[in-house]
């Protein structure tokens, strides 16, 4: 039927624009990858811990990088690394929303349980999120180092990490497709790092 034919031509297009977004991005940014990879290596080798963050599709994000270092990625004899999704605990989160306001979101937190020599890891698809560069500001006086997995022209996000990953082409969901792989590399090469005896299962 022609209605179905237009519709996998939407998925096609689809598919085309996320599979270009993943070659420019691989042929751009993978030294910056590596340096995060460092930064967050460095960090969790030291003691410190990883505090990760963002809005909507980018709090999954964080959640779903926090249980591959808590729990494992793919490595089954690496120990367990102390990531902690800031975008988790409802009570938490809606006491600030409604007791501060929905800016200070992570800043709060940040303020809480971070710790110099801790990374700050923000998510964003346009680097214009207001809480996520809050925290990122407030993360950076503290002496926390900040990473970012960031979109488009990076926006005020860019000015405040130390280490910035920036998918600067396609949609927003080419954007969030892209970062979903950065974190499995970055996961991946972690797990290589910390692994004891490097068994790594299928």
């Amino acid at each position: 039927m022609a209605n179905d034919e237009h519709l996998e031509e939407i998925i096609a297009r689809d598919v085309d624009a996320t599979i270009e977004s993943m070659l420019k991005f691989r042929d751009n940014q993978l030294p910056r990858v590596m340096a995060a990879a460092t930064a967050l290596i460095s960090a969790l080798a030291s003691g410190h811990k990883i505090l990760i963050f963002g809005n909507g599709g980018s709090a999954a994000q964080a959640q779903h990088m926090a249980a591959e270092l808590v729990n494992r990625f793919l490595s089954n004899t690496r120990p367990p690394l102390p990531a902690i999704a800031l975008t988790t605990d409802s009570s938490v989160l809606t006491s600030i929303a409604n007791d501060r306001s929905y800016e200070e979101l992570f800043s709060v937190q940040i303020r809480a349980l971070g710790q110099p020599g801790d990374v700050a890891l923000g998510i964003s698809t346009s680097g214009n999120s207001g809480n996520v560069n809050h925290a990122l500001r407030l993360a950076r006086s503290m002496g926390l180092v900040t990473v970012g997995l960031n979109g488009k022209s990076g926006g005020a996000m860019k000015e405040l990490l130390d280490v910035e990953i920036r998918i600067s082409t396609g949609g927003t969901p080419q954007i969030q497709e892209v970062q979903d792989v950065v974190i499995h590399a970055l996961c991946h090469v972690i797990d290589v790092h910390f692994d004891q005896p490097n068994e790594v299962l299928p």
